[in-house]
C-alpha cells in the first residue's frame, strides 16, 4: 500500500534535510574508507615489492567482499533495524581501516581490508532502500543524488586527503586520520537519521523468501539491465582511477603524490553532477540522463590519451561527471522499480556494482602492466560501449518518463 503523502519526507521539510544529510555522511564514510588506499597503490607497490596489479588487491579485495556482503545485508535489512545496521557497519569499517594502517605486513593489510569490505556491506544497499521508503517519490531522485554526492565527496576526500597527508607524514598516519574522520561521521549519522516510518520488519523470513525476491527482480524486464549498468560503469571508473596515478607519476607528467591527489578534486564535479542528475531525471526521464552520463564518460576517457596535462585533467573531470550521473540515475531507477522488496533490488544492483569494481577494475592492471595506457583506454572504452548498448535497451523497454 502506498503511504499517504503526509507520511513521506518531502523536499523542504526538516525530516527531509536530516535524512539527506545523514545519508550524505553514510556515503561519505563508505567511500572515503573504501577508496582511501587507491592513491597509495604506487607506494604499496614500492614498499611491499609488488606489481601494479597486485597492489590493487588492497582495493579489489575490499570491494569484492563488499559485493557479497551487500547481498546478505540487503536481505538482513528486511528483518532488522536499518538505522542500527548502517551505524554498526560504518563504525566497524572505520576501526578496521585504522587497523590496516598499523599492521606491518602486506598480507595483514590485505586481510584487514577484506574484512572491512565485509562489514561495509551494511551501508549501501540499506541506504538505497531507506531512501526509497522514506522519501516522497517526487523527491527521490534528488535525495538519491545527494546520497551519491556523499559517496563522491567521500571518494574525493579519501583520495586527496590521503595523498597530501602521505606526502607529509607517510601513508600509515594518513590512513589513520581518515579512519578517525570516519568514526566522527558515523556519530553524526546516528544523531541525524530519523527512525524509519514506513519500514515493516518481516518476521519469520526464510532463505527461500529471499531467493524468490531476488529471482523476481532478475526476471524483471528492466532491472537486470540496471544491474549490468552498475557493473560496467563502476568497472570503467575504477579501472581508470586505479592506474591513472601510475601514468601521471611517469614522464611526460612526472607529478608528485600530492599533485596527483589534488587531481582527484575532480570529484567535486561528481558531487554536483549527482544532485543535478537526480533532479533532472525526476522531471525529464531517466533514460536520457543515463545516456548522457555514458557519453560524457566516454569523451573523458578518450581525452586521457593526450600528453597535455590540462587535457588529461579535463578528461578525468568528464569521466567523473559521466560516471556519477549514470550511477545516480541508475540507483534511483532501481529504487523506483524495486516494489515491496527494495532492499533485495538494491542489494542486487550493488552486488553487480562492486563486482565490477573488484573484477573489471583489477583486470585493467593487466593492460597497464603489459601494454600501457592506450591499451587500458581501449579496455575501458569496450566496457562503455557495452553500457551504451544496455542503456539503449532500457530506453526501449521503459518509458522515458520518471518511473
Amino acid at each position: 500500500m502506498t503511504a499517504p503523502a503526509s507520511d513521506w519526507a518531502q523536499p523542504g521539510t526538516p525530516a527531509y534535510r536530516r535524512i539527506t544529510i545523514a545519508l550524505f555522511l553514510a556515503g561519505f564514510t563508505t567511500f572515503s574508507l573504501l577508496y582511501s588506499v587507491q592513491p597509495l597503490l604506487p607506494l604499496f607497490a614500492q614498499e611491499f615489492q609488488v606489481g601494479a596489479a597486485a597492489s590493487a588487491l588492497s582495493l579489489s579485495l575490499a570491494t569484492g567482499c563488499l559485493a557479497f556482503a551487500i547481498l546478505c545485508a540487503g536481505a538482513l535489512s528486511e528483518t532488522m533495524d536499518r538505522r542500527r545496521l548502517m551505524f554498526a557497519s560504518m563504525t566497524l569499517a572505520a576501526l578496521l581501516n585504522l587497523l590496516a594502517s598499523v599492521l606491518p605486513s602486506w598480507h595483514g593489510l590485505l586481510a584487514a581490508r577484506a574484512v572491512e569490505g565485509l562489514v561495509l556491506g551494511g551501508v549501501p544497499a540499506v541506504a538505497m532502500a531507506y531512501l526509497a521508503e522514506e522519501i516522497h517519490p517526487g523527491g527521490l531522485g534528488r535525495a538519491m543524488g545527494q546520497y551519491v554526492g556523499g559517496t563522491a565527496f567521500g571518494g574525493m576526500m579519501g583520495r586527496v586527503g590521503v595523498s597530501v597527508l602521505s606526502d607529509a607524514f607517510g601513508w600509515r598516519p594518513a590512513l589513520l586520520i581518515v579512519s578517525l574522520i570516519g568514526l566522527l561521521a558515523a556519530a553524526g549519522f546516528w544523531w541525524l537519521l530519523p527512525p524509519s516510518r514506513h519500514f515493516v520488519k518481516r518476521q519469520g523470513v526464510k532463505l527461500s523468501d529471499h531467493v524468490s525476491a531476488w529471482r523476481a527482480h532478475l526476471a524483471h524486464p528492466a532491472l537486470p539491465f540496471l544491474f549490468a549498468m552498475g557493473f560496467l560503469m563502476m568497472g570503467t571508473f575504477v579501472a581508470f582511477y586505479n592506474y591513472v596515478g601510475f601514468r601521471l607519476l611517469r614522464p611526460p607528467f612526472s607529478l608528485s603524490q600530492s599533485a596527483i591527489g589534488l587531481i582527484f578534486c575532480a570529484y567535486l564535479f561528481g558531487i554536483v553532477a549527482s544532485t543535478t542528475a537526480g533532479g533532472l531525471s525526476d522531471r525529464l526521464g531517466r533514460a536520457p540522463a543515463l545516456l548522457t552520463g555514458i557519453g560524457l564518460a566516454a569523451g573523458g576517457v578518450l581525452l586521457s590519451l593526450s600528453t597535455s596535462l590540462p587535457v588529461v585533467i579535463l578528461g578525468i573531470v568528464l569521466l567523473t561527471i559521466g560516471f556519477f550521473v549514470a550511477h545516480s540515475v541508475s540507483s534511483a531507477w532501481v529504487g523506483a522499480l524495486g516494489g515491496r522488496s527494495k532492499g533485495h533490488a538494491a542489494s542486487l544492483y550493488l552486488l553487480a556494482y562492486y563486482i565490477g569494481s573488484s573484477t573489471l577494475g583489477a583486470f585493467g592492471g593487466w593492460f597497464w602492466d603489459h601494454k600501457g595506457w592506450p591499451a587500458l583506454v581501449g579496455y575501458v572504452m569496450t566496457l562503455l560501449v557495452a553500457a551504451l548498448a544496455g542503456a539503449l535497451v532500457l530506453k526501449r523497454r521503459t518509458s522515458t518518463r520518471p518511473q
